[in-house]
């Protein structure tokens, strides 16, 4: 059987490597067939160096010419697009088999939609492109027959969980609600009046899982979770009335789904990306993640709580704009892209990623969402929106 080739988009960020680490160990199983990256070009030069894929991808065409003629004189063979088209190509690439899209925030909306038009197996990392363009995106699965796997610990663990052929609603295959953990963070037991004395690096140092920094912070202020809300929703064919946020600092159980006979099925394992990895890289089979083994023992106890919208007022915003639909969960990402990148850069302080969000959503008009070019419209809206912010407030 030949190797089935990857393109993974973002292959230079935690789920990127973690990846890479899963086909490394099935060399016979999986081939690196694309790799790329962002800012990070060293470190993508080591990894073509190591996977040796037929295409990698930068953002700008000097840089690729730069890349490629690195590669070529090291005796790979690789050719280096660049840009929002050399994504779109390696993700659609009528050789590829499957797309870990990895790629973070909404500058991966449009390469993650070439791979579901393209009708590939998408492993589906970027929950942003899902929160931005919903019910379009879902069309697109439906249409081209894409097979779409989810990559989150979270809706990993909810598919797990869900017995196969769900997508008619919840009610149909016997579904109460839907439990989504959460760790809380690392201001989970932060006073609120300190919040505002927090650091970017504080807001980064996660306690139990490795991210990147702009999903450490999302994390740290709840929104990732508001997000993943939004995200299982169209995944699931759920309300936001169906989807529970519930706060487990272990991060052992992944996700809950509770059914209406009293029966509830949790995922559990060890904090490590490379398990969703590997199972939907294999799905329907299973293989070795490199994961140790869990230790119930060691672990010894399982906590949970609700989650608290006054001191983490995002997961509030986010489920408002669930609630709303259109172009609300648009605005939402734009606005929380723009507020964090200005949280670590020092301009604003923790809790007024909130504060810029909500005016956002507050100021500017929910639409009904047609097409991709109204899905940008919203988006570049609410980010000059956020801008604005920042620029009466001096910052």
């Amino acid at each position: 059987m030949n190797p089935q080739q990857i393109t993974v988009l973002g292959a230079t960020g935690s789920i990127g490597l973690s990846t890479l680490d899963v086909i490394a160990r099935h060399p016979g199983r999986y081939r690196a067939f694309a790799l790329t990256g962002f800012t990070r070009l060293d470190e993508l030069k080591a990894l073509c160096l190591r996977f040796r894929p037929r295409y990698a991808v930068v953002p700008e065409s000097g840089a690729a010419r730069r890349l490629e003629d690195e590669l070529h004189a090291a005796g790979l063979a690789t050719r280096v697009l660049a840009g929002s088209e050399g994504l779109c190509e390696v993700a659609a690439h009528p050789e590829v088999d499957a797309v870990m899209a990895a790629i973070v925030g909404a500058a991966g909306l449009r390469p993650t939609l070439a791979a579901v038009e393209a009708g590939k197996k998408v492993l589906l990392a970027n929950k942003e492109a899902l929160v931005m363009s919903g019910a379009l995106f879902m069309q697109a699965v439906r249409r081209s027959g894409a097979q779409l796997l989810p990559i989150d610990s979270e809706h990993n663990a909810i598919f797990q969980c869900l017995p196969s052929g769900y997508g008619q609603g919840l009610a149909a295959v016997g579904v109460r609600r839907i439990l989504l953990t959460a760790s809380g963070g690392p201001f989970r037991e932060t006073p609120a009046a300190e919040l505002a004395d927090v650091t970017p690096a504080q807001a980064c140092a996660h306690p139990n899982w490795s991210m990147g920094r702009k999903i450490s912070v999302d994390s740290a202020s709840m929104m990732n979770k508001g997000l993943e809300l939004i995200e299982a929703c169209w995944l699931f064919d759920a309300r936001p009335a169906q989807v529970e946020v519930v706060v487990h600092p272990q991060s052992v159980i992944h996700s809950l789904v509770d059914y209406v006979d009293g029966s509830v099925l949790a995922q559990l394992g060890n904090p490590d990306m490379r398990t969703p990895i590997a199972h939907a890289l294999a799905w329907p089979e299973r293989i070795d993640s490199g994961v140790a083994p869990l230790d119930l023992f060691a672990i010894a106890r399982l906590d949970f709580q609700a989650p608290d919208e006054l001191r983490f007022p995002c997961l509030r915003l986010a489920r408002q704009a669930a609630e709303a639909g259109g172009s609300a969960p648009a605005m939402l990402n734009a606005a929380n892209e723009v507020a964090v990148a200005a949280f670590l850069d020092g301009r604003v302080r923790f809790p007024e990623i909130a504060s810029i969000i909500g005016e956002v959503l507050q100021d500017e008009p929910v639409v009904t969402i047609d097409d991709l070019e109204a899905v940008l419209l919203a988006d570049g809206q609410a980010r000059a929106r956020a801008e604005g912010w920042l620029r009466r407030h001096n910052r």
